[in-house]
Formats: C-alpha cells, sequence, structure tokens
C-alpha cells in the first residue's frame, strides 16, 4: 500500500483506486522491470517477454482507456484520478508507465480529433483489447530532428526554416496519403508496437511545423522496424527506430490534417504529455526519496542508523520538499489541462504552465535520484540494489520527451509573450502559417 500523507482530500474512491494501482506496480510492475533492465535488447521483444505480459494485465485494468472521455470509452476518471495512476505506475517503473502512455497516444488522439470512421476502424477495437494485441508509440524525433522538433511551433519562423527539412514526409495521392522516411532510434515501444501516432511534414513545404497527424498501421506493407536500442536508463521500455518506405495509408487514417489546427494539436499534444511526464516523474522520484529512507533506517555506521547522522536527516528532509513541491505542482497543472483538452475538448490548455510541471518534475526526479545514491554510497552503484537502476532512468529523462533546456527555451518564449494573457494565445501559430 502506498503510505503517505497526501493533502488533497481523496475521496475513497480514490483511495481505493491509489492502492489497487500501486499493489500492482509493486507486486507485478516492479519484479519485470528489473527482470527487463537486466535482459539484453532482443530478448526483450520476444513474445515469451515480461513485457507483453505486464502490458496484458494493465490493459485487462483498463489502464489504457483513463485519458479517454467517458463518451468515448473511457472510464470516467477525474484528472486527479488520472494522475494518481501516472504517479503510482512511475513508482514501480517509469519504463512500463511510459509504455502505457505512448499507447494511448495515437488512439486517444484519435478520439478526440478523428474522423468517426477511424474510431470504429482502431480506436474502438483498442479499447476493447484485454489480452494486449494492440499497442500504440508515439513518431516524433528523427535522424535530423530531435528536442528542435518540440521547439519548431514557437521559435522565430525565419530560424525555423533553417531547422531543414523532416526525415519522414506525407504525400496526398488521391484518397491515400503516402509516408516516406525515418524516425529515431529512441521511439519509445516502438520494437513492440502495432501502430504508430506519427508527426510527418507534408512534402514540398518549408518547416516542420507544416505538417500532420496520422496513425500507421506497423504490419502494413513498406515499413520496417529497426533493432531495439540498448539504452542506459528505461531499459523496460524498448525503443528502436522506424521506417516508412512509400507506406500508403486511407485519407481518414490522417487523424489532423495540415493545416493552423495541425499546431494548435501539437502545442496541446505537447501540454497533455507533459503532465503525463511530471507525474511520472514524481512517481520515479517518490521511489527513489523511499528507498533512501528505508536504507536509512536500517543502515548501520558509527554505532546508530545512518538517519540519525544530521547531514543524513538533512538531505531526506530536501529530498521530501522536492517530491511534495513537485507532486502538487503537477497535479494542479494536470486538472487545469485535462478540464480544457479531455473533459471539455476546448484545447486551450496553458502551455507555459504544462511545460513547466515537466520540467521541475524531471529537475528534482534527477536531484533526488542523485541524493540517494549518496545515502547509500558505494551500494548505490551496485545493481544488487534498484536505486541503481532508478538513478539511470532519472538521468534518462532530462533527455527523454524534449531535453529540459530546449522544453525551456520554448516554455520561455510563451512566457515572454504572454504571461499577462488570462487566455491561450495562438499568435505563434498564426505567424508560422503566415510565413508557410
Amino acid at each position: 500500500m502506498a503510505k503517505f500523507l497526501d493533502l488533497d482530500e481523496l475521496s475513497e474512491e480514490d483511495r481505493m483506486l491509489r492502492e489497487e494501482v500501486h499493489r500492482f506496480a509493486e507486486e507485478v510492475i516492479r519484479p519485470a522491470s528489473l527482470e527487463l533492465d537486466r535482459m539484453p535488447p532482443d530478448e526483450r521483444i520476444k513474445p515469451d517477454s515480461p513485457y507483453f505480459k505486464v502490458m496484458k494485465q494493465m490493459k485487462k485494468l483498463g489502464y489504457h482507456r483513463s485519458y479517454l472521455p467517458e463518451g468515448k470509452g473511457g472510464l470516467g476518471l477525474t484528472p486527479l484520478q488520472r494522475y494518481i495512476i501516472f504517479e503510482e505506475l512511475a513508482w514501480g517503473s517509469l519504463g512500463f508507465a511510459t509504455g502505457l502512455g505512448v499507447d494511448m497516444i495515437p488512439f486517444v488522439c484519435a478520439a478526440l480529433y478523428g474522423t468517426p470512421e477511424i474510431y470504429e476502424d482502431l480506436v474502438r477495437p483498442w479499447i476493447e483489447d484485454e489480452d494486449g494485441k494492440f499497442h500504440g508509440c508515439w513518431g516524433v524525433t528523427e535522424p535530423e530532428h530531435g528536442s528542435d522538433y518540440l521547439i519548431s511551433l514557437r521559435e522565430d519562423p525565419e530560424l525555423t526554416i533553417k531547422f531543414g527539412k523532416g526525415n519522414v514526409v506525407a504525400e496526398k495521392d488521391g484518397d491515400e496519403w503516402v509516408i516516406t522516411g525515418q524516425k529515431s532510434a529512441w521511439v519509445s515501444s516502438a520494437p513492440v508496437a502495432t501502430h504508430c501516432g506519427l508527426h510527418a511534414q507534408v512534402k514540398g513545404s518549408k518547416m516542420l511545423g507544416d505538417g500532420l497527424f496520422c496513425i500507421v498501421p506497423l504490419d502494413a506493407e513498406g515499413v520496417r522496424k529497426g533493432k531495439p536500442v540498448d539504452m542506459l536508463g528505461m531499459r523496460d521500455d524498448p525503443q528502436g527506430e522506424l521506417f516508412f518506405d512509400n507506406v500508403r495509408i486511407p485519407e481518414h487514417y490522417v487523424v489532423v490534417a495540415p493545416g493552423f489546427f495541425y499546431g494548435i494539436f501539437y502545442d496541446q499534444l505537447l501540454c497533455l504529455t507533459s503532465c503525463g511526464m511530471g507525474a511520472f516523474a514524481v512517481g520515479l522520484a517518490r521511489a527513489c526519496f523511499e528507498e533512501a529512507l528505508n536504507y536509512a533506517r536500517q543502515r548501520v555506521q558509527g554505532g546508530v542508523p545512518i538517519i540519525k547522522h544530521k547531514n543524513v536527516k538533512l538531505k531526506l528532509y530536501e529530498m521530501f520538499e522536492k517530491v511534495e513541491t513537485a507532486r502538487y505542482y503537477v497535479r494542479k497543472v494536470t486538472e487545469y489541462t485535462h478540464r480544457r483538452i479531455i473533459d471539455h475538448q476546448t484545447a486551450d490548455a496553458s502551455p507555459r504552465h504544462a511545460r513547466a510541471a515537466q520540467i521541475y518534475a524531471k529537475k528534482i526526479a534527477y536531484e533526488v535520484a542523485h541524493d540517494a545514491v549518496q545515502i547509500f554510497g558505494a551500494y548505490g552503484l551496485n545493481k544488487e540494489f534498484i536505486i541503481e537502476k532508478l538513478f539511470r532512468d532519472a538521468r534518462s529523462m532530462l533527455i527523454e520527451d524534449g531535453t529540459v533546456e530546449v522544453l525551456s527555451l520554448e516554455a520561455a518564449e510563451d512566457v515572454a509573450e504572454n504571461y499577462e494573457k488570462e487566455f491561450y494565445d495562438v499568435g505563434h501559430i498564426t505567424r508560422l502559417f503566415d510565413m508557410g
């Protein structure tokens, strides 16, 4: 059971949800994540891998439906309840939490912004899946475009043109779109996914921002997956390249067509993913803090448990302070963002606040993980203790889903332009398309 004082007044339903998800994270997810962490990359994606067993159980529990509006197959959860699920899953494993997050992206976006036809073709079977037959991933970064893909909407359009053209392009051909190109080796869950929520630049356009978002079935003719890569952290979520060689998809698989709304969609999608990443980071930071607290209570040096030493006690307090402040900021932003994007579907969340939730929580996760390793001493560098894995995962977070530096620059542009405004201003997208 997750035991800590929660300053929000949780309902009985909230408490039961937290206990259920925490028990699953502790008894199922964490042991599987440790097993995956020690396996070679090729072994992690074989049919008998623990990855598939855990994902199948998450599907049975319905966690993949948590971000859908209730009227479109969702569980009727509140923003706080969605946050609780993500924090507890990431407490168990950043990799599995990320795997669930990217699984949702193509299908939730299609439910929110796609046609009734794509909902029946792709979303409904995914909603009803209890066997892990369907798994989404999110194709953004490319060999020549990493975090610059994230800032392409808000940076000066003249500079954005100099970023160069996208490595994945889409071209209309009759009532189909043809996809060509390559996504980077860092696409989370790509080696195990069945569908990709793909960002592609329109062929012949000038900038990355002039694109579309579509779903590509990864068994379509012309799709090829690269080998899973061997990463420092988050080894419990396989990552790898995707190649598209004249892959044809029907027009209704384009969830968001090229044009002005694509810019709004992409900006708002980053608000949703930033809230998710913030919750993941808090869950990871809490796991590090609790490992360090328990270790300090048991480890005896100088004749007493090390928690009796004032420097260790002070460090633990500082870690607690960071976890608590991050949790309540991320929760507040999640409530605001989910109301606008999921509940009311007005697509007018605040990018600067959402990015701040992700950036701040990622930073504190790394700081808390670093301090936890210091408290463990040499044991913290030993694979026998989970804190070694958690530290590697926390380091990976500073890059995953956009480096904190580029995310901060993007948020800074929004702060500089729009701080006094009490509404979502789309002026940056207007400027982008005036140049296009």
